[in-house]
């Protein structure tokens, strides 16, 4: 499984203007890609809406070697509703500290040199007060879980995940493909994971051979999946093969052919002019706002 990589995380995002500001200027990313879509995603890549939307990817460096976030946004949709799925994703960075607090932006002390904040919707980063040396600092996303064994079992047995750390007492496990990539770390919680109307999507690639083979493993183990295997195109750029999974909790899992991913995730130069432009010409708050309305609700 050394040939898999952990990719992306998918943020559903209400309010684009004060995420990118929170991304590119609080946590100190890049934008690296920047698309817009007519149309709803034929694996739901925007969640479960058909209209216009747009997909901006964001990280600290080229998508071939490091994790990155991609913030899809519907046009229309003012917010969602957060459930307790999400956990948080830790990075490693004195320089997001260091932004958050010259712009203001809320830190809370969590543990010596750990901040915690919220990106605009609430979700949950912890920042370290340390830079490391290795390329990426972006370290773990953090997932809520019910049946901790049932769980692990999911991703080291079937998706075939390294385990690093576990703690049987509190009920924690760190899991990854590289010891060089963005680990997964599962917590397991009291009652039912919630994934609301936020709910995100993990995203990994695999040499696009496996895909047939992981979605015959998922079927032969009667594991969920949400898309079968399927091409997906991007106006202009690669076309890409994808399966999506779900794991025991409905964590939605997004495998692509790592060969046309890495064509189609090559960072483009215009990316943040391309996100800016976007940004300039969305007039829906204000169409909203002049008719006294809400945007909706996810």
């Amino acid at each position: 499984m050394a040939t898999r990589r952990a990719l992306h995380f998918v943020f559903k995002v209400g309010n684009r203007f004060q995420t990118v500001h929170f991304f590119r200027d609080v946590l100190g990313m890049q934008v690296l890609r920047h698309e817009e879509f007519e149309e709803g995603c034929k694996a739901a890549c925007n969640g479960p809406y058909d209209g216009k939307w747009s997909k901006t990817m964001v990280g600290f460096g080229p998508e071939d070697d490091h994790f990155v976030a991609e913030l899809t946004y519907n046009y229309g949709i003012g917010d969602y509703k957060l459930g307790n799925d999400f956990m948080g994703i830790t990075l490693a960075s004195s320089q997001a500290v260091s932004n958050a607090r010259n712009l203001e932006w809320p830190l809370s002390k969590v543990a010596e040199g750990v901040f915690e904040t919220e990106a605009p919707g609430g979700y949950k980063f912890y920042l370290q007060d340390q830079s490391l040396p290795q390329s990426d600092p972006v370290l773990k996303v953090a997932l809520a879980v019910t049946d901790f064994q049932k769980s692990l079992n999911y991703w080291s047995n079937l998706l075939g995940m390294k385990i690093y750390e576990q703690d049987e007492e509190k009920q924690r496990a760190l899991l990854g493909y590289a010891d060089n990539q963005c680990k997964l770390e599962l917590q397991s919680i009291k009652g039912a994971v919630d994934h609301a109307a936020a709910f995100g999507r993990i995203a990994f690639s695999c040499p696009q051979k496996e895909l047939p083979e992981l979605e015959e493993l998922m079927k032969r183990e009667k594991q969920s999946i949400l898309t079968p295997l399927m091409s997906l195109d991007t106006p202009g750029k690669a076309t890409v093969q994808v399966v999506i999974l779900a794991d025991p909790d409905g964590h939605e899992i997004c495998f692509v052919g790592d060969e046309a991913f890495r064509e189609l995730s090559k960072r483009d130069p215009k990316g943040s002019k391309l996100l800016d432009d976007a940004m300039a010409a969305d007039k829906s708050d204000e169409w909203f706002a002049t008719r006294n309305k809400p945007k909706a609700s996810g």
